[in-house]
């Protein structure tokens, strides 16, 4: 696997895993005890947290890379080959 494609893989896995943990924890702010911040709506995140998220976004995809990587770099999967027989 080359740098770009490592990178692109990597970069595409994120987001899609990012938008998969956006939505654990979430907290409305007509459920919190506080009072609703004026400009938002009730269904606002109180407290969205998403400096955890992007971490744990990161750890998730990170294991996720190693495996693809650990797959294309020791031939377990050929994607080539199993589209060339189509």
């Amino acid at each position: 696997m080359s740098i770009v494609g490592g990178v692109v893989i990597f970069t595409i896995t994120w987001m899609l895993v990012l938008f998969t943990v956006l939505p654990w924890g979430v907290k409305p702010q007509s459920e919190d005890e506080g009072e609703i911040e004026p400009g938002t709506v009730e269904s606002a995140p109180s407290n969205p947290r998403i400096w955890t998220k992007f971490a744990m976004t990161t750890v998730i995809t990170t294991l996720l890379f190693i495996i693809v990587w650990t797959i294309v770099d020791l031939d377990l999967f050929d994607i080539r080959a199993y589209f060339q027989d189509l």
